[in-house]
Parts: structure tokens; sequence; C-alpha cells
């Protein structure tokens, strides 16, 4: 976790976020099955010796604390951040501004990227970040690759007619086949797999 005043990120010349391993933001319509379909992939990313972190926006306020814990009282007497340590874990709570949606520029300094080799991000659907879409056609939603030119594949568990030209369909029932797609394109981040540290490169990019 690196909380000692981390930096606004800056926008690329590509008109994507600047950040030192790559993005991968998740995206879809409310019941579409975002947290589903990331439950799959982590253990089968982690098992291929993946370090991930996962941002997800949340829609409501949420507690993470509870009253009568020392971290929860702490915090209501008058501390913006609380940070508690455990052997093997750490946690940072901090209040934010509740007029202001969350943006993922101002989140993600809060990561430790060095012992990280992908951020999956759920949510954020506006983020200039590469995405991959999760469309259920059955729901009647329209497709977000059709606005966003950041969406790289879209997942999906029924043919979609008029969807980009080249744009990759990966099946969303079987989370292997994604997550191998998603393996694909962090192989050509770099020389060598990205979680031989030796890999890394400052770059964003999923090409």
């Amino acid at each position: 976790m690196n909380s000692n005043n981390p930096k606004p990120l800056n926008i690329e010349a590509g008109g994507l976020i600047e950040y030192p391993i790559p993005l991968l933001g998740i995206i879809a319509y409310s019941g579409t099955g975002k947290t589903t379909l990331l439950t799959k992939l982590l253990p089968i990313l982690k098992a291929a010796g993946l370090r991930i972190a996962v941002v997800k926006h949340a829609q409501h306020q949420f507690e993470i604390d509870h009253p009568h814990k020392d971290s929860y009282e702490l915090r209501k007497s008058g501390a913006s951040q609380m940070l508690v340590a455990s052997r093997g874990r750490m946690a940072l709570i901090a209040d934010t501004d509740e007029r202001n949606e969350p943006d993922l520029q101002s989140t993600l300094p809060h990561l430790d990227h060095h012992a990280l080799d992908l951020v999956l991000v759920e949510g954020f659907k506006h983020a200039p970040i590469q995405k991959i879409e999760l469309h259920r056609p059955k729901l009647g939603k329209p497709l977000i690759c059709q606005t966003d030119p950041n969406v790289i594949a879209i997942a999906t568990d029924e043919a979609i007619c008029s969807l980009p030209d080249g744009l990759p369909v990966l099946d969303l029932n079987q989370p292997e086949a994604i997550a191998h797609f998603i393996r694909q394109q962090l192989y050509r981040f770099g020389e060598r797999p990205i979680h031989d540290p030796a890999s890394h490169q400052s770059t964003n990019q999923l090409r």
C-alpha cells in the first residue's frame, strides 16, 4: 500500500491514464456479472504467477469498519485516515468528500505498483483505460463498445451483431479463455511474461 502523499496521475498523449503497470477495466451494466467473472478470473491469473490488484467502484456508501472496534472508534473520534496493520495484512480507511464521485486517477496512487503485475478495475466505465466489456443481449442494454474506443474485447453469452470491425469476441461463460486473452495481452506488454520482474516497462497499454 502506498499511502505517502500519493500524487495524481496524468493523462498521456493517447488519452489514457499513465501508470507503471497495465490497467484493464472490466465494464458492464449492473447485473451483467462483473464481480462474478472477476472471482473466477483471479484464481486462474494468480495460478499463472500474476500479482493482481482490484480497484472497484461502489455505487453506494459502504462501511468496512465496525462499531466497538478500536479502529472504528479512533476514526469516528476524528482521524480522517486510519491505517491498521497486522501480521500479513494492512488496511487504509480514509474519509472522502461525499459530494464527489471517486475517480480512478485519484485512487490508483494508493496501490503499491512495485508489488503488482496487473490492476483489474471493476466499474469506472468512463475512465480512460483499456477495457473488456461484458454484454448479455437478454438484458437489453446498449453496447458500450459502440461509443468507447478503449474497449479491446467483448465477452458475451450470445452472438452479437453490429460489433466494431476486428473487436475480439470472448465467451462470457469461459473464464479460462478470457484469462488466456488477458495473458496474451500482457505477454505483448514486454519481451518476457509480465510476472518476470525484468519485463516491466514504463507504459500501461495492453496492445
